[in-house]
């Protein structure tokens, strides 16, 4: 028996119709969690919050917790009779409730469905009350912020939608658990791909296994050509079976590195696809995946949108059986059976064994691969190359900024609609700059220097209101308008204003917050203008639960020296081993020769005659495959 949680049986058996995402973006999931628990606590005494259900249904093993359960209640004294018992669903959103698309709502009643059955037939129930509860998390206090749907429903309807769904679901799920059989038996005599390990190759293969098999992480430090990729994937692939590991995330803060990876797992599938029957799954960013980048992700804009759903179980069908899905076979699949790639590649994030991905889709803000590995209670491990980048990147994951600027010049050709509310938000910037360039003027004139930059102790609040309610127009804006001319634009100047206020709402001792006054003259007069910025500095807080969530985890990379510091900025289990593999090269094979040559820019011209001769007399001395580094393109020509 599978278990499956209920939420993944209904993303998988009832959902219909058309991406219809429109351009206002979903709560996050912090801000959904905020959203559910101000419901919940709304609701009185007999109310108990994310109650949880299970049971079976045809050989499936359900799992899931509704929103919120209230018994029967007695209506009045002076009569017996009860109510029904009640369920509810809770589903944040912002802007109108009437922009939740049908099969948005078809799914969010599915869901609350399959809670009713399990609970009718746990209690023996014949009716029960379901609410479907929408929660605009981007109105006021004092406003109606919830929609509340009721329905009342028999058991034996709820048990028969219940077993429709199981059914569509049942043939899928004997075929992964064939497909899961079949995967442990080959890697369980996964071969090394060549005849033996480089030098100190094994040693680090047999670090990665024993990490592994200890559920603990590892920084793995190892210089550049011994094959630390290949020598991290092969360990890794054999112990998934014997330590009932569901997922392997291979990620990468280059998209060089997606490739060396892809590589390597190539080496270890085979030249056939049948010989690993491991299904491979390549993620990328949606702009580097869309057929119709010009076209927005809905039925109504983008062929491949429409429809969508209702021709992804034949696309999912024939991905199933490619294992290797690469972006060249996502998009050769898309094509044939008419869906996007980059929504077909989300989808077979949730059914294949090993996904290569930039590390944002393990460690952002919305990572699709942490949400499905809490989702599913996968045994998941993030192996994560070249992992000094790491820092880095997360710091940009958990930063955000806003620049008056970009505010006004996109406001120049902004839709009426939306011009009070810029305005007002332009008001604010003068407030903000207002209070604050006394102080940017004691550090310094601002006559004298254009600008200064201030370190503030608190992210200041002049803005929210305003932005705040920007944010709301752009949503209602963009959701009625979504190929307007400049949408792209107001677009990402929502996301930003939303990515700021979210961080500004976690701001803390890990982060910075400054403040840029710039001053110019304009005709006669001096105009200031302002950036405001939150700046991540120890991305720990943020990355320590996505460490401790998975089964281990294995970093690696040349440079991770010193191991403390990598550890602590980055939040690692304090079980974190530590491994630095010995190099296989020697002194004796580097020859360090220093000529007095100036290639500083005005000497270059006289530089290249005397390059170029030692160059060929070298080579002629020893052919062989040679790098030159120079300073520029034209001095490269110049050379050749």
């Amino acid at each position: 028996m599978i278990k499956v949680a209920v939420r993944s049986l209904c993303e998988f058996s009832a959902r219909e119709g058309s991406i219809e995402l429109g351009s206002g973006p979903s709560p996050t999931s912090a801000e959904g969690i905020a959203g559910h628990k101000k419901v919940q606590a709304s609701r009185g005494e007999n109310y108990e919050a994310e109650y949880l259900l299970t049971g079976d249904c045809l050989g499936i093993s359900l799992k899931g917790r509704a929103d919120g359960y209230q018994g029967a209640l007695t209506q009045n004294l002076a009569s017996s009779q009860s109510l029904l018992p009640v369920l509810e669903e809770i589903k944040t959103h912002r802007g109108e409730v009437s922009r939740i698309s049908e099969s948005q709502r078809q799914l969010h009643w599915a869901q609350l469905k399959v809670y009713g059955a399990l609970l009718c037939q746990r209690d023996n129930l014949a009716q029960v009350e379901l609410r479907l509860i929408y929660y605009d998390i981007g109105k006021d206090a004092g406003r109606a912020s919830e929609t509340v749907l009721v329905k009342q429903e028999t058991a034996c309807a709820l048990q028969q939608f219940l077993q429709q769904l199981c059914q569509r679901y049942q043939e899928w799920h004997h075929q992964e658990q064939q497909h899961r059989s079949l995967r442990d038996q080959a890697l369980m005599h996964l071969a090394f791909p060549f005849t033996e390990f480089r030098p100190h190759q094994r040693s680090l293969s047999e670090s990665v296994y024993k990490a592994i098999s200890r559920g603990h992480s590892l920084q793995l430090e190892a210089p550049t050509g011994i094959g630390k990729t290949l020598g991290v994937a092969y360990p890794a692939l054999m112990a998934m079976p014997r330590y009932q590991l569901d997922r392997l995330f291979m990620l990468s803060a280059r998209t060089t590195g997606r490739q060396l990876t892809l590589d390597s797992l190539h080496r270890l599938k085979g030249e056939n696809d049948t010989v690993l029957t491991v299904r491979i799954l390549e993620l990328t960013a949606r702009d580097k995946a869309c057929v119709h980048p010009d076209l927005a992700c809905h039925g109504e804009s983008c062929p491949l949108a429409k429809g969508f759903f209702d021709r992804l179980p034949a696309a999912r069908q024939a991905a199933a059986e490619r294992y290797w899905l690469d972006q060249s076979a996502l998009k050769q699949l898309g094509a044939e059976h008419q869906v996007c790639p980059y929504y077909l590649a989300q989808e077979m994030a949730r059914w294949s064994d090993v996904v290569v991905a930039d590390v944002n889709h393990y460690f952002d803000q919305q990572a699709l691969l942490f949400s499905l590995s809490q989702q599913n209670e996968w045994r998941s491990i993030p192996l994560i190359d070249e992992a000094h980048n790491l820092i880095e990147r997360a710091r940009s994951m958990y930063s955000a900024s806003l620049n008056q600027a970009h505010f006004k010049l996109v406001s120049q050709g902004a839709p009426m609609g939306l011009k009070k509310a810029l305005s007002a938000l332009q008001r604010a910037w003068s407030k903000l700059i207002s209070e604050y360039e006394p102080a940017a003027e004691s550090a310094g004139s601002l006559l004298a220097s254009p600008s200064r930059t201030l370190l503030l102790a608190k992210v200041p609040t002049e803005l929210n209101g305003a932005l705040q309610r920007l944010n709301t127009e752009l949503i209602d804006c963009l959701s009625e308008q979504p190929v307007a001319a400049n949408s792209a634009e107001l677009q990402n100047l929502m996301f930003d204003g939303m990515a700021f206020l979210k961080l500004a709402e976690q701001f803390s001792d890990h982060s910075l917050c400054t403040l840029t006054i710039t001053r110019r003259r304009q005709g006669k007069k001096w105009q200031s203008s302002a950036c405001l910025a939150i700046k991540n500095l120890l991305p720990a807080d943020f990355l320590a639960p996505r460490f401790a969530h998975a089964k281990g985890a294995i970093l690696f990379s040349a440079t991770l020296s010193p191991a403390r510091y990598y550890h602590d900025l980055l939040g690692l289990p304090e079980s974190t081993c530590g491994q630095r593999i010995a190099s296989p090269f020697s002194a004796h094979q580097v020859q360090v020769k220093v000529v007095k040559l100036s290639t500083r820019f005005h000497h270059r011209e006289a530089s290249l005659a005397g390059i170029s001769q030692r160059i060929a007399t070298h080579y002629q001395a020893r052919a062989g495959n040679y790098l030159v580094y120079l300073s520029s393109f034209a001095y490269l020509e110049q050379l050749h």
